[in-house]
């Protein structure tokens, strides 16, 4: 896929998945971590060392006692949406810096399979080549996309799709799944320093409508009327 032109304040859908579809994150030290570098490798500033880190001696997943002056981070993205999957991830981000996706992803793709590798002693790329990324070029589909993305973690419970009586379940499971900016979007504190929920949700009015549209469309929204919606920005 050809990559798009980033331009600061345009927004894209990004998508990669591990490479030959295999997992990515084996554990939940796994999805921390990846979340964490999400948070850390989101600045101007190189990152010299994670507070999180794979200690070899234990194999787990550990934090260090460093200091460091969150105030004076400079944003390469806005995060607006990311939802993590076994085996691929989705990120909503709005560039605030030149070439910032792409200094983003670099820095967030190599952290991670540098961490990966180690942990669980293999070399080679983890990820399916270089992330693939869509400019979000109308409005519809910043409706439409985020609940798209939030809702990916439902194939891993139950289909939802044209099951009404499944809808508030599909919601509760939603807000439950960690390793998505959804719990956040609905006032749970999840991972509330990596996300930039405000424009989304102005878009909605607030984390209720927000949650009031969500369920409105797993209730009554035809699945392919959603992909239809939002075809040419998923990159799957």
């Amino acid at each position: 896929m050809k990559k798009p032109v980033f331009l600061n304040d345009h927004i894209y859908h990004i998508f990669n998945r591990g490479v030959e579809k295999r997992d990515i994150y084996m554990d939940e030290r796994d999805y921390v971590r990846f979340i964490h570098g999400l948070y850390e490798f989101n600045n101007e500033k190189q990152v010299v060392n994670l507070n999180y880190y794979f200690n070899s001696k234990t194999r787990s997943v550990e934090k260090r006692s460093l200091k460091r002056d969150r105030d004076l981070r400079k944003l390469l993205v806005q995060i607006l949406v990311f939802t993590l999957m076994p085996n691929h991830y989705h990120l909503l981000l709005r560039q605030t810096s030149d070439n910032g996706i792409v200094r983003f992803m670099q820095k967030l793709g190599t952290g991670y399979t540098n961490y990966f590798n180690k942990k669980y002693e293999r070399v080679g790329g983890l990820f399916q080549g270089r992330f693939k990324a869509v400019e979000i070029g109308r409005k519809s589909h910043l409706i439409h996309l985020p609940h798209y993305i939030h809702t990916n973690p439902l194939d891993l419970n139950y289909r939802y799709r044209g099951v009404l009586q499944y809808a508030p379940a599909s919601i509760d499971f939603l807000e439950g799944y960690r390793w998505s900016s959804f719990p956040d979007y609905m006032g749970k504190r999840n991972f509330p320093r990596v996300t930039k929920k405000d424009f989304i949700l102005d878009i909605f009015g607030g984390p209720e409508k927000y949650k009031e549209y969500t369920l409105e469309r797993l209730q009554h929204a035809d699945s392919e009327h959603l992909l239809n919606e939002v075809r040419d920005v998923i990159i799957e």
